[in-house]
Formats: C-alpha cells, sequence, structure tokens
C-alpha cells in the first residue's frame, strides 16, 4: 500500500486545514479533472466546481456551441473570466479545462490564488477515457490520439509550471485524490 492510500481521515483533516486557498487541478480532457476534483473536494469537506460547468451556465450555451458559433479565442476569454469569479468566490477545488492553464493570465491568477495541481496522464489513458463522451469539441474532426498527443506536446510546459503534479493512471479515482492530498501536504 502506498503512502497516499494510507492516509487516515485524520491526516485528511489535518491537511484540509492547512489549504486556504482553492486547489486548482490543471491538465488534459481526460485527465480526470472532474471525476478526482469531486472525490478531493469530499475529502477535504468543501465544495466542487467544474469551470466548464459554469462556462456553459454563464453562457447559457454548452461548451462545443461556444466553439462552434464564437470560436476558441473568445470561450478562453470566458474561461478566464469565470475562473477569476470561481476563484475569488473561494470554491474549495476548481476543475479547469484542458486548455485554461494555458492562457498566461488564467495561469497567472491560479498560481497566484490557488494551489495548482497538474493532474498528468498517459495519452493512451487519455484517449481511451475521452472515447466515452462526445462533448470534446476539439477531438471531433480529428483522430484523437494524434489531437492528444499534440496537446500534450504543446501544452505540457503550462502544466509544468503547476507546483504540484500528480499521474492518473487506469486505477480508482479515489487513490489519485489522495496522492494529491499527499502532494499538496509535502508542498505546504
Amino acid at each position: 500500500m502506498t503512502r497516499a492510500l494510507a492516509l487516515t481521515d485524520q491526516n485528511v483533516a489535518t491537511i484540509a486545514a492547512r489549504i486556504t486557498r482553492p486547489v486548482v487541478l490543471v491538465g488534459l480532457m481526460g485527465a480526470g479533472k472532474s471525476t478526482v476534483g469531486r472525490r478531493l473536494a469530499a475529502l477535504l469537506k468543501r465544495d466542487f466546481v467544474d469551470a466548464d460547468d459554469a462556462i456553459a451556465e454563464a453562457a447559457g450555451r454548452s461548451i462545443p456551441e461556444i466553439f462552434e458559433t464564437f470560436g476558441e479565442a473568445y470561450f478562453r476569454d470566458g474561461e478566464r473570466r469565470v475562473i477569476a469569479r470561481l476563484m475569488d468566490e473561494a470554491h474549495g477545488v476548481i476543475a479547469t479545462g484542458g486548455g485554461a492553464f494555458v492562457n498566461p493570465d488564467t495561469r497567472a491568477l491560479i498560481l497566484e490564488r490557488g494551489i495548482a495541481v497538474w493532474i498528468d496522464c498517459p495519452v493512451e489513458t487519455l484517449v481511451e477515457r475521452t472515447a466515452k463522451r462526445t462533448n470534446r469539441p476539439l477531438l471531433q474532426n480529428a483522430d484523437p490520439r494524434e489531437v492528444l498527443s499534440r496537446l500534450a506536446r504543446e501544452r505540457t510546459p503550462f502544466y509544468a509550471e503547476a507546483p504540484i503534479r500528480v499521474l492518473s493512471e487506469n486505477g480508482p479515482h479515489a487513490d489519485t485524490a489522495r496522492a494529491i492530498l499527499e502532494a499538496i501536504d509535502q508542498w505546504l
């Protein structure tokens, strides 16, 4: 058993008490930011918000509709504003869209006012996970493996600016959430 799996409720409570900023999850689509984020928030006894859901709610349109109607640049600007608002509201755990941390203003905001955690994941796992959903605008008209490989190459330097990096593989998401808690504990 790894140390991350051995965290007790008391350890979790002690770590949670030391976290004074939102935990902001970054990484490629399919890395598990939303699913792991929900589990992490539950462990911390804090709220969870998915930035993409908040964007869709604010816009009154789905993410694919925003991309199709207005384009990616428009979406990224709205994404930056929504993440700023979510951070102002001091949500406990925030899952961002895969491209959010690439935007320099969004990245600076997250690094300054949150605890940025990069959930890294092998491309093969990303391909498998994203195949289960049809709401990924960047994967709609292209080979998912090719797109995800390219995005990984392009975005890794940005994600690497997050002070915490945790690998997510094909195991239980609760294990990844506990690994994040352990990494935050070491970072704090």
